[in-house]
């Protein structure tokens, strides 16, 4: 049951509800209903409890009482511009935690990411503390030496045992760069897009750390450990089991500053004109 509930008082027959449905469930007759056997047609999107000029209409248990305003504030054209433009890639970072209480108001608002079909299932596996992260990072190097010690690293990642020898002989942190702090996303792998909703809600992340201006970090590297190497270390730290790992994110307080930022070696662009085709 998705709790469909239209506040008579409020409503005032616009049709709006119905018209911006994307299952196309909603009926007006007069004001707008949704019959029992359609309801499993939901894609739970909530556009009717958001378009409604009255707020009148409520589902899945959410009011619109509870809603932010859209008249709040948003970022100018020009701030997301320079956001764009000024993030870096960060792989030095300041030995200390952030603020938990921050990183769990980041990663709330991460929870309004777009995703597939709307399932909004990506799942996110967070280590928040710089001491536990240490000792997850022996954990990924020590998998890492066991596979190349038993000559079971495919090809494409043999690097990462030559990797794992520069860390333990000169203690030399290539994977996680010293970062503090660690954010897996994953998704079930039944979805119909697991990995892009990974990494939509990730994008979505690091926007709000580098407004914070904490530096992030994407983690290739940990990723085929979790996925290829021993993915027996997503199920040990609570990645569900039915889970892909889509990618990981390493993030902290920058120790390095950039006064400038880079000049892109230009776009690849294509304009399709369909009449000329």
């Amino acid at each position: 049951m998705i709790d469909f509930k239209v506040d008579s008082n409020k409503c005032i027959n616009c049709g709006l509800c119905a018209g911006d449905c994307p299952a196309q469930i909603i009926k007006m007759n007069p004001t707008p209903c949704i019959q029992k056997s359609r309801e499993k047609l939901c894609i739970k999107c909530q556009h009717c409890l958001a378009v409604c000029p009255t707020a009148a209409i409520s589902i899945l248990g959410k009011r619109p009482e509870d809603s932010l305003p859209t008249t709040n504030e948003i970022p100018s054209y020009e701030s997301m511009t320079n956001m764009v433009k000024i993030r870096r890639s960060v792989r030095k970072y300041v030995d200390e935690n952030l603020d938990q209480d921050l990183i769990q108001e980041m990663l709330n608002t991460t929870a309004y990411a777009p995703t597939g079909h709307n399932y909004n299932s990506v799942h996110f596996t967070l280590i928040d503390k710089k001491e536990e992260l240490k000792l997850f990072r022996d954990l990924i190097y020590a998998a890492i030496k066991k596979a190349g010690e038993e000559k079971t690293l495919l090809p494409q990642f043999q690097f990462l045992y030559a990797i794992q020898k520069v860390w333990e002989t000169n203690g030399v942190d290539v994977i996680f760069r010293n970062a503090p702090h660690l954010l897996i996303a994953s998704a079930p792998k039944k979805n119909s897009s697991p990995l892009p909703d990974c990494l939509i809600a990730l994008s979505y992340f690091e926007l709000l750390a580098n407004s914070h201006d904490i530096g992030t970090l994407w983690n290739g590297m940990l990723t085929w450990v979790l996925n290829d190497i021993d993915p027996n270390i997503s199920k040990l730290i609570g990645v569900p089991e039915t889970h892909s790992v889509g990618y990981a994110l390493v993030f902290g307080k920058s120790a390095v500053k950039y006064p400038r930022t880079i000049q892109s070696d230009g776009l690849s662009f294509n304009r399709v004109e369909m009449s000329k085709i």
